[in-house]
């Protein structure tokens, strides 16, 4: 039976757990952080030594964690990348603007237990030299940004935060910047410039890798919420004991959003590829299975920007077997285990973990044409591509959702797409292309006898027109 692996939301749901300092330090809080600030230099052979600090960042390194926010790059192979020569300040930003529609995985740590989040920003931030640190929260957060600026003050006054951390002579400040509520700050770049107070406009990589010139051009660590909230438990454990949770390559846990039409939508922390799409989906320790009477038509695995999967699909895998050499596997849709690479050679992404489950009941038109008019609004319109594709995506479903369609709309759609995908500075252009791509190229046929229905309709009401036209001009004369 597949069940729950709480490590991240250990305490978070218990009964009696609060939010408060006072409450996680009765749970052990902050025990990780002093363990870290008294980690002594290690001895190398051939003479070298080994800062403490370096020491951390090899354990986040070795621990395989994978950013949760998303793209699922490796936490830490991008502190590596920070430039540490140059002479400027390091700056490290937290990112909790948690945009993607179907997330709601972070908010749960912030609202629950902020001081867990705090003390990894704490652990990052003296493992890679930082002494400002930001958390860049999600504008309709209010409620989140108030009980994260109660943690930073509870946290100041046990000496947590501030100059000379615990007697270790470190210093750090965390500051809370809320957003204005845009998808776009959710990309890193854009969120620095919105940090800096200009437009969210992403920056063109290279050169502006944050790690090299990132905020006010000085050399930027952005890891989201979840990924951070990993550190801590990485020091408790130990880079080889965290990597043997979940599978070779998805080391850890994963907080997945369960939304939809499931009998128990929710939030679940599993081990990353220990559980399948299909337990995840039906299970009663998740999301339930489907409402009663209904069977599966869809599921969107990543957010809203994931591409769709579609009910009965199978795919071709490629694993390694007993032998060690890599052979390919067929493997049914529900049989998919959830992690990174499985959804990725499936075609689509683990994305920022939001399952969403759509049964026979879903107008699947309907559904894309919400998922446009959401990117149509949101792009920043820094690229011409998606300013100016997603808005004409979104127009021709609006008409294929309100009898005006067009038999070739699907056609279309998937041209435009394709113009826009791979032809912009940021990601934004691929999270508006895909959904059209994969939810027009799985049902297509949908999409066709929806236009082809409001031509015959219109073809019809305007032969019924003319005749009407022609027997009126007959009486008249």
């Amino acid at each position: 039976m597949p069940s729950e692996y709480r490590l991240i939301l250990k305490y978070a749901d218990q009964p009696g757990y609060t939010p408060d300092i006072d409450c996680y330090l009765r749970n052990g809080g902050y025990e990780m952080l002093k363990k870290a600030l008294a980690l002594q230099a290690k001895e190398l052979p051939g003479g070298k030594t080994m800062s403490p600090q370096e020491q951390i960042r090899d354990e986040v390194f070795k621990s395989g964690l994978r950013g949760r926010g998303g793209a699922g790059f490796s936490c830490g192979l991008k502190w590596s990348f920070v430039d540490r020569k140059s002479g400027k300040p390091i700056y490290l930003i937290c990112n909790a603007d948690e945009s993607e529609p179907g997330t709601f995985k972070d908010r749960q740590i912030i609202h629950k237990d902020p001081h867990q989040l705090l003390e990894d920003m704490i652990i990052s931030c003296w493992a890679n030299d930082v002494k400002l640190a930001y958390l860049y929260i999600r504008g309709e957060f209010v409620e989140g940004a108030k009980i994260l600026q109660r943690a930073i003050r509870e946290a100041h006054e046990k000496n947590f935060l501030g100059r000379n951390i615990l007697g270790s002579g470190c210093d750090l400040e965390i500051y809370i910047h809320r957003g204005a509520g845009a998808y776009i700050c959710g990309e890193e770049t854009g969120l620095i410039e919105s940090l800096e107070g200009k437009r969210a406009y992403p920056r063109i990589k290279p050169p502006y890798f944050p790690a090299v010139l990132g905020l006010y051009m000085c050399p930027t660590i952005v890891n989201n919420v979840e990924t951070l909230c990993a550190v801590k438990h990485i020091v408790a454990m130990g880079s080889e004991e965290y990597a043997k949770l979940g599978t070779p390559n998805n080391a850890g846990t994963r907080i997945v959003s369960i939304s939809g039409h499931v009998k128990r939508p929710g939030y679940y922390e599993v081990e990353v590829g220990r559980v399948t799409l299909g337990e995840l989906i039906n299970d009663r320790a998740f999301g339930g299975g489907l409402r009663d009477g209904r069977s599966l038509k869809a599921i969107i695995p990543g957010g809203s920007s994931a591409k769709v999967f579609k009910a009965g699909e199978k795919f071709k895998l490629k694993r390694k077997g007993a032998d060690g050499q890599m052979a390919t596997v067929e493997v049914d849709l529900l049989d998919l285990p959830y992690d990174f690479d499985s959804l990725a050679q499936a075609g689509s992404m683990s994305g920022s973990g939001a399952i969403i489950v759509m049964d026979d009941s879903t107008d699947i038109i309907e559904a894309l044409a919400n998922i446009a008019e959401f990117y149509a609004h949101e792009s920043c319109g820094q690229c011409t591509p998606c300013r100016e594709g997603s808005l004409w995506m979104s127009k021709a479903l609006h008409r294929l959702t309100h009898g005006r369609g067009r038999e070739q709309d699907a056609d279309y759609l998937v041209h435009i797409a394709r113009n826009i995908q791979g032809r912009t500075i940021c990601a934004f252009g691929e999270a508006c292309a895909w959904p059209v791509l994969s939810f027009v190229n799985k049902f297509k046929d949908e999409f066709v006898a929806r236009g082809l229905e409001a031509e015959t309709r219109r073809a019809v009401k305007g032969a019924g027109q003319a005749m009407e036209t022609k027997i009126a001009a007959s009486l008249q004369a």
